[in-house]
């Protein structure tokens, strides 16, 4: 067998197993939507909430899709009201989630490099991580102030740092030695160490990190919204809740979970790819 045939060969098995994986996760989606489903209504139906105020799955659905011609509001004025909500809430988390993700990051690798650095910062780090973001809200509020994109990036990096930052490290400190060795012999530094060894080899944390910040970016983007702009579904589950607005309460959690699920499992979906075509996964080897 030659070498093209098999790097050829080698392509078609990882793409397969990124076809496979990608159907699993699907499955999975659509599994994990079920359970949601059946949980949620399993809370409103023996749980003893009245039907004013608990929500069924079926209730919401008839709320989002079906228009009641006894009722003043149609389905789709509830949607244009909901769906803006959900679209702010995104935009939050997006922007926890990317600057959480860059800067830990950033750090992992600045600790890896130099241990003076981390021994400097990460106690730092470990003290804000043991302070509930709740008590110092208020003071990241005064410094960024209240109802500012500042204080929604704050709130919501945190979340998702220090979770991040754990899993890329873990990932990078179990670079091969004898690779790190290699790369000494010919004259590299750690720099090029860094980029040769550690980052390539870290790359399934790297991923975990994103997976797991997901719903992290979401819940310090709700925590922001609720705490400093009042935006988003964040900031009006409280006015439903206040204003008995039932049917829009339990709508917006369920956009909110479904999102978050379906986010999820979309890194998922990339972290699948890219690992399979770069030979990290199932693809690398052959039957």
């Amino acid at each position: 067998m030659t070498a093209a045939e098999v790097e050829t060969r080698l392509r078609h098995e990882r793409t397969r197993a990124a076809l496979r994986s990608l159907g699993r996760i699907a499955l999975l989606t659509a599994i994990t939507l079920l359970i949601v489903l059946v949980a949620w209504q399993c809370v409103v139906s023996f749980s003893g909430l009245s039907s004013y105020v608990g929500k069924g799955p079926a209730d919401v659905y008839r709320y989002m899709f079906v228009t009641d011609p006894t009722k003043a509001s149609t389905a789709a004025e509830h949607r244009a009201e909901l769906f803006p909500l959900l679209g702010q809430t995104m935009r939050d988390a997006a922007l926890g989630f990317v600057v959480g993700i860059t800067i830990a990051a950033g750090l992992s690798m600045a600790f890896t490099l130099s241990k003076t650095v981390e021994s400097g910062v990460m106690p730092l780090a470990l003290l804000l991580r043991s302070v509930p973001l709740v008590t110092i809200a208020p003071v990241i509020m005064l410094i960024t102030g209240r109802g500012t994109t500042a204080s929604v990036a704050v709130i919501a990096t945190i979340v998702v740092l220090f979770p991040a930052l754990a899993s890329m490290m873990f990932g990078l400190s179990r670079a091969s030695r004898q690779s790190l060795d290699l790369v000494h012999v010919y004259g590299g530094g750690s720099l090029t160490a860094l980029k040769k060894v550690a980052i390539p080899g870290a790359l399934p944390s790297f991923f975990a990190a994103a997976r797991v910040s997901v719903p992290g970016a979401v819940t310090g983007a709700l925590l922001a919204e609720w705490l400093s702009t009042g935006k988003g579904v964040g900031g009006s589950i409280p006015q439903f809740n206040a204003g008995a607005q039932f049917d829009k309460l339990w709508a917006s959690i369920a956009l909110v979970t479904i999102a978050t699920l379906l986010l999820y499992n979309l890194v998922a979906a990339v972290e699948t790819t890219v690992l399979a075509r770069m030979g990290m996964g199932e693809a690398n080897t052959l039957r």
